[in-house]
């Protein structure tokens, strides 16, 4: 019967394959097999610790399951789980990514002490109140008023952007990068890009030379900017 638990030498190190349709108790049962012909054949050498990459192909195995492996593991002191990959995800990963990937309308008052978070890009059409927060992970498209605080990139992604005109908002943040405007020289209107620039430091453009600041984003829009 072929083993349920191969072993697999990679360019980064070892993976071990998991037969994603063995039964569980079969897996455990190769696993072992397999560390213990491994802890015989590094007896005679130099004892060196080893992570492997743990692949579950399209089997994806509960925090329970993996838990056990990592038990299984921990009986052999040279030897650890670096990671446990599939090729397939759950559904809340499929819909933090769908999360992530889309833009979203955002037409709402955001008050003095309100603190709004919001997964992928914004297309921002409503009012921040001085006091208010707006973080959003992706890139924010300003169409509305903000007085108050606005970070792109959170918590912190310093290749996302803020566009549009937000010269009275208190600060601007892209990542970890932020600015307070009262202190800010740059004129701001509708075509302004704040983003971070190749020094790690927050910095202004206009949307027209978009493809010289982020050429990536330049190019999922389609290369076409409007005047």
């Amino acid at each position: 019967m072929q083993d349920a638990a191969v072993l697999k030498g990679t360019k980064d190190g070892y993976e071990i394959i998991l037969d994603e349709n063995a039964n569980v108790q079969d897996i455990y049962s190769s696993l072992r097999k397999l560390l213990d012909n491994l802890k015989t054949q590094t007896a005679s050498t130099d004892p060196q610790t080893i992570a492997f990459d743990i692949y579950t192909g399209m089997r994806l195995w509960p925090a329970e399951d993996r838990s056990e492996i990592e038990k299984i593991f921990s009986d052999y002191e040279l030897f650890s789980v670096h990671k446990i990959t599939a090729d397939v995800i759950t559904k809340a990963e499929s819909n933090r990514i769908l999360e992530q990937s889309s833009v979203h309308i955002v037409d709402r008052v955001i008050r003095n002490g309100q603190e709004v978070h919001i997964e992928g890009d914004v297309l921002f059409l409503g009012t921040v109140h001085e006091g208010g927060k707006l973080l959003v992970t992706g890139n924010i498209f300003v169409l509305g008023n903000v007085e108050g605080i606005i970070q792109a990139g959170a918590p912190d992604f310093e290749d996302k952007m803020i566009i549009g005109d937000v010269h009275s908002a208190q600060q601007v943040r892209i990542g970890e990068q932020f600015e307070i405007l009262a202190d800010s020289k740059h004129q701001m209107d509708s075509r302004t890009v704040v983003y971070v620039n190749d020094l790690h430091v927050l910095d202004y453009g206009r949307v027209e030379d978009l493809k010289q600041i982020n050429p990536k984003f330049y190019n999922q829009i389609g290369g076409v900017i409007n005047g």
